[in-house]
């Protein structure tokens, strides 16, 4: 009976977002109603519920994903990203266009939200299509792949920050291990995958024609490249001194928090790239609220479902579904894939589906012992799988780039469907390890 009420509940958040485009954090509210009174929840009990759901999720996030949308804005407007791009491709060369494409996606992508990053990077592979004549999918696809792993893969990204956050894993860590399924991910469904679309040759349309800043115009490279890769940095090297045993100072403690991390580099980037290479103050703020209206939605998202994980929490379903997951034939990590790419295959939304994946197997990860962070990654390759019409992506990327449908499956859909599938392969051969 529990298995068939989250079912029916899954089955109707499908049908709410994808059929009736009812808002997601409105449905996800709806479900949660349904889904507390369908499990015996007294209804007296259920608004507590949602807001503790709701505040104990957007507590620990806000502030990694308003900085982390703020800084990611800054990067784009100040022309760090252009910099960034502009500066590989000269180390890499024509010949290995897409293996700089890549890199940049990479680097940039880190601190870009996902469909933010979309709209800002691709007048970048425009702006070198139209300079070396090459197909357009060709020199894009590595760079979107890149934004597609770390948008499910790696934290500050709201769906892994929000799989930590649920699954108890550590950010830190999760990040070391993303970067390490990251990579050989990247390269196959990037560069490597790319040589096989250089006939999809449809010029992209001139209304995406880009505007490219002067140079003399640009941060210095490096400026650029610690503006977008500070968070990293702080998090990967207190997280490596405190695995080697070294005792972390109070104050590097109180900056190694992830909310800290994000504050710490947003105040830097808004000193390098902006007022000190003379951007006004008021445009810079300008900047940073629309910024927030960019991520708003992707935060009422996180919210809608720390409300229906709390209603699968205080009516144990979460508890008897452990232990009735825990007697299939599944190793956990496999199975919280699959849930994921189910729901990613018929919702559309790689958020939606970490998070509520997330809900169902958090009890999974107590009772038998997985690693968290191994999870969380297992859960948001999972995320990517096979993305198609009912996804805002496919579109975008489907009307920028000129495509048919055919050539928009042909490459979009199985770029996706190579990252969520090397993810799981990834995360499979990383638990031998560790």
């Amino acid at each position: 009976m529990t298995a068939l009420i989250i079912i029916i509940c899954i089955a109707l958040l499908i049908l709410l977002i994808s059929v009736f485009k009812t808002n997601t954090f409105v449905a996800f509210i709806i479900i949660s109603i349904i889904a507390a009174i369908l499990l015996g929840m007294p209804i007296t009990q259920i608004p507590a519920a949602l807001q503790k759901g709701i505040g104990e999720m957007l507590g620990s996030l806000m502030m990694v994903l308003l900085f982390g949308a703020m800084i990611g804005k800054l990067v784009a407007v100040s022309g760090a990203a252009q910099q960034i791009s502009t500066s590989i491709l000269r180390v890499f060369g024509e010949k290995y266009i897409t293996w700089a494409m890549m890199l940049t996606g990479f680097i940039v992508g880190i601190p870009l939200f996902y469909n933010v990053g979309f709209v800002l990077l691709v007048p970048l592979i425009f702006s070198i299509v139209y300079q070396l004549k090459l197909p357009a999918v060709y020199i894009g696809i590595p760079m979107l792949a890149a934004l597609s792993v770390t948008h499910g893969l790696l934290p500050p990204h709201p769906s892994p920050a929000a799989l930590v956050n649920q699954l108890g894993a550590d950010m830190g860590k999760t990040l070391i291990y993303g970067c390490i399924i990251a990579a050989p991910t990247i390269i196959l469904a990037g560069p490597l995958f790319a040589t096989t679309l250089k006939k999809i040759n449809t010029p992209p349309l001139q209304t995406f024609t880009p505007q490219v800043l002067p140079e003399n115009h640009l941060p210095g490279f490096l400026n650029s490249i610690i503006a977008c890769l500070l968070p990293v940095f702080i998090l990967l090297s207190t997280t490596i001194s405190e695995l080697n045993g070294v005792k972390l100072h109070p104050v590097v403690k109180f900056i190694a928090d992830p909310g800290m991390i994000m504050l710490v580099s947003l105040i830097y980037a808004t000193l390098t790239l902006g007022i000190i290479r003379g951007l006004k103050i008021g445009y810079i703020m300008q900047q940073y609220a629309e910024a927030i209206k960019d991520i708003l939605l992707i935060i009422m998202i996180v919210a809608g479902a720390g409300a229906l994980k709390q209603v699968f929490v205080e009516t144990g379903i979460s508890t008897s579904l452990g232990a009735a997951m825990n007697q299939w034939d599944l190793p956990p990590l496999l199975l919280g894939w699959l849930i994921a790419a189910v729901i990613r295959v018929s919702m559309g939304s790689a958020t939606v589906a970490g998070l509520t994946t997330a809900g169902i197997v958090a009890p999974l990860v107590l009772s038998t012992n997985t690693d968290p962070n191994l999870m969380v990654l297992a859960v948001g390759s999972g995320s990517l799988m096979f993305s198609h019409v009912n996804d805002s992506g496919f579109w975008m990327f489907k009307e920028y780039f000129n495509l048919s449908m055919k050539d928009t499956f042909r490459s979009w859909s199985l770029m996706e469907t190579i990252v969520s599938v090397m993810g799981l392969i990834g995360v499979m051969v990383l638990e031998r390890f560790i």
